[in-house]
């Protein structure tokens, strides 16, 4: 089952699969983690390395990495008494992103104006393009949820 098949089955199959999607989604419906993903798109790293470089808090950090970790977005390796983070599935994650960039350029702000999801237009800035990864340190939304546990 793909979410883009045109065929018209309703049965379980296909709603298991929607769910096992909405999963994945899951995994890029915060800002925090969305930071990650872009910066670990630029090479292995350490949870103390993305606590300096994205100004979150090392339990933040560590809770999203978990979260991605479960999503099968990330995966980690030892290094002496640290864990060093890096992307499953880098090229795929960067194309998935890209193709978000592409709908959100095309639906404009509906998104944000949605009630159901919508953004914090007091403290949110302009959106960073998702697939972004030419800086070294992506810059991190000022939404609430994106500093929540910065101390």
């Amino acid at each position: 089952m793909t979410m883009t098949e045109s065929g018209h089955d309703h049965g379980a199959g296909r709603a298991d699969g929607m769910v096992v999607a909405a999963c994945l989604f899951h995994g890029f419906s915060d800002p925090s983690r969305l930071a990650i993903l872009r910066h670990l798109a630029l090479g292995e790293h350490r949870v103390v390395d993305l606590t300096g470089h994205l100004g979150l808090a090392q339990s933040t950090v560590s809770k999203h990495l978990a979260c991605l970790r479960d999503c099968g977005l990330v995966e980690s390796r030892p290094q002496g008494r640290a864990s060093v983070f890096s992307l499953t599935h880098l090229e795929a994650t960067l194309a998935l992103l890209e193709s978000a960039e592409r709908l959100l350029a095309l639906t404009g702000d509906a998104v944000a104006l949605c009630p159901e999801h919508s953004v914090d237009h007091t403290t949110a800035g302009s959106p960073e393009p998702l697939g972004a990864t030419g800086s070294t340190a992506p810059a991190v939304s000022n939404s609430p949820t994106a500093s929540r546990g910065a101390a």
